[in-house]
């Protein structure tokens, strides 16, 4: 019988690790690092801040910047996740996992699941809210072992 593979996805809103596991006491191996654009905001806002006239009657006319409609580290944030769903959507498309583990903060989280297809969702065995990007690949399993049997 083959054994379940569980793709984890181990993510934030601009790092992401991609692992598996084949089962039960087979532990979880690195498949890939992933990583978004965290540019500077000197490089994503390139125009200044637009500006508005306001006529306040006798005070006469008052200059205001107008700010940007949307934060662009967040739109990054949320271009990431749609990166990361896409990759999902294919290796499950390929077979390549049974099921999926998500493991990201709550805002990066809530991005993923706004992202994933429908048949993803379906895969979604567990999800995990916390940020363990940055922990080492021998320490996620006592991290996991809250979800799933690692």
């Amino acid at each position: 019988m083959k054994p379940t593979v569980t793709w984890i996805l181990v993510a934030d809103g601009a790092h992401a690790r991609l692992l598996a596991n084949r089962g039960p006491g087979k532990g979880v191996e690195q498949l890939e690092a992933i990583n978004g654009d965290h540019r500077p905001d000197s490089e994503l806002v390139r125009d200044g801040l637009g500006r508005s006239f306001e006529s306040s009657g006798s005070a006469g006319d008052m200059r205001h910047a107008i700010e940007p409609r949307v934060d662009p580290h967040r739109e990054l944030k949320r271009d990431f996740a749609k990166h990361l769903a896409k990759m999902l959507a294919q290796g499950l498309a390929d077979k390549s996992y049974d099921r999926l583990v998500l493991v990201a903060p709550p805002t990066a989280l809530g991005d993923l699941r706004a992202s994933l297809s429908e048949p993803v969702k379906h895969a979604v065995y567990a999800e995990l809210d916390k940020d363990l990007v940055k922990t080492p690949t021998a320490e996620l399993p006592q991290h996991l072992g809250a979800v799933m049997p690692v």
